[in-house]
């Protein structure tokens, strides 16, 4: 039917088009929004979609392109304060700093290679249960190596350290696609390790601790252990165990233990770690294992401690640093050897949690510093009364804990002098 014998139809049956008419209008009102379906829609927003969070990443490491550090001096701290107060003293810092590196590099890392053929035991160490893959102690043993070899060191240091391409032993040379796995090649010491981790967790911890010149304390809360890694809380987000967590010492690279024989501490809780520590469970027990259950992946925080010792040892885990009331040790005589043979000790401790295993990581750098730069610095009165301040804080005890009678009157004069 074409348009004008349209028009002629309509014309002639008028009703027709009058219930045409009417039929749309009907339409119109049944599917017309009511007043108070209108007043809800507007007083009621649509729910939007909630926006994913983006997860916290620990591997946002700002690189260091022209970094030489051949001519990077040591960090310098002095931490010391008038009275002495036993706290965690906390600051917060970013993943960047895991792992300084300066001009002591090269030298440093032979003496970890001694230290390792003389005191295998005691410079590395690994809880039995977490030798061996399939346990969630190797399981963080391997997530710090494969962090601090395949992303850290590369990405922060990109002038000493740049990942290849090797070709894999299980690969046939003939083949046209040769398969390959990834290394990291130290410009410094001309040496590449893998960068995947397939061994025991000796084998790991014993390339990092001569790789890098930083000990770690790899620490896992006990409800962790012996449990199978993939069914941690951990891997489906939840992170924290309650205030009640208590976490254990599961693997360690010590190379320059301050006075203490880390074989001693491995599989103990941190309450037994620093039992000799004076009214450590009364000042910090509760507070640290709180701070621990909590701390969250992405949080990077920071302490520095400090000590005097008779000597530049690094190595120090049979003595030297702390008294024991067990042991008479001689008083040091004023005179040249208070600055002669004295030297500030400092650990630059960082704390992370590792996003996968959400094992804690406690990275130690250790520094010494002769007594007489101290002085030269203008710091001598500041620090003589430091020493004093031992004795004046919330633990007089501490003094004694770190040796003050043995070289106490001899650092303060030769520091005043």
């Amino acid at each position: 039917m074409d348009l004008d014998s349209l028009i002629r139809y309509f014309q002639q049956n008028p009703t027709v088009v009058v219930f045409l008419v009417l039929a749309l209008w009907l339409f119109g009102q049944w599917n017309r929004p009511s007043p108070q379906s209108q007043s809800q829609s507007q007083s009621t927003p649509t729910p939007k979609t909630p926006t994913k969070q983006p997860t916290p990443t620990t591997t946002t490491i700002t690189p260091l392109p022209d970094f030489n550090w051949e001519t990077t001096e040591p960090l310098q701290f002095r931490p010391f304060k008038p009275k002495y107060h036993l706290s965690m003293a906390l600051t917060t810092t970013t993943l960047s700093d895991l792992i300084p590196i300066d001009k002591t590099y090269k030298q440093r890392l032979a003496l970890r290679a001694s230290l390792l053929s003389q005191h295998p035991s005691v410079v590395v160490g690994v809880t039995p249960a977490g030798e061996q893959p399939g346990t969630i102690v190797h399981s963080a043993v391997t997530e710090l190596y494969e962090f601090v070899v395949g992303t850290y060191l590369p990405t922060r240091y990109p002038s000493m350290f740049v990942l290849e391409d090797t070709p894999s032993p299980s690969s046939s040379l003939s083949s046209p696609r040769p398969k390959t796995t990834k290394s990291l090649y130290n410009k410094t010491t001309t040496h590449g390790i893998p960068t995947t981790l397939t061994g025991p967790s000796r084998s790991a911890l014993e390339t990092l601790g001569t790789f890098v010149d930083e000990d770690f304390l790899v620490l896992l809360p006990e409800s962790a252990i012996g449990t199978n890694p993939q069914t941690q809380k951990g891997e489906t987000g939840t992170e924290g165990d309650g205030e009640g967590e208590k976490y254990t010492l599961e693997a360690y690279t010590t190379f320059f233990p301050a006075g203490f024989d880390t074989r001693e501490k491995l599989g103990k809780r941190l309450s037994t770690i620093h039992a000799p520590v004076p009214r450590y469970k009364e000042k910090l027990e509760k507070s640290m294992d709180r701070f621990f259950a909590r701390m969250e992946v992405g949080r990077v925080v920071q302490r520095v401690n400090w000590s005097v010792t008779t000597g530049t040892e690094l190595f120090a885990a049979f003595g030297g640093v702390h008294g024991n009331e067990k042991r008479e040790e001689g008083v040091m005589g004023v005179g040249m050897e208070g600055g002669e043979l004295t030297f500030m000790r400092c650990e630059r401790q960082l704390l992370h949690r590792l996003p996968r295993t959400k094992a804690l990581v406690f990275s130690f750098h250790t520094y010494t510093y002769p007594i007489r730069q101290i002085k030269e610095e203008g710091l001598g009165e500041e620090m003589a009364i430091a020493i004093d301040g031992l004795k004046e804080g919330n633990v007089p005890e501490i003094h004694r804990y770190k040796r003050g009678p043995v070289w106490g009157e001899a650092v303060k004069a030769f520091l005043r002098s």
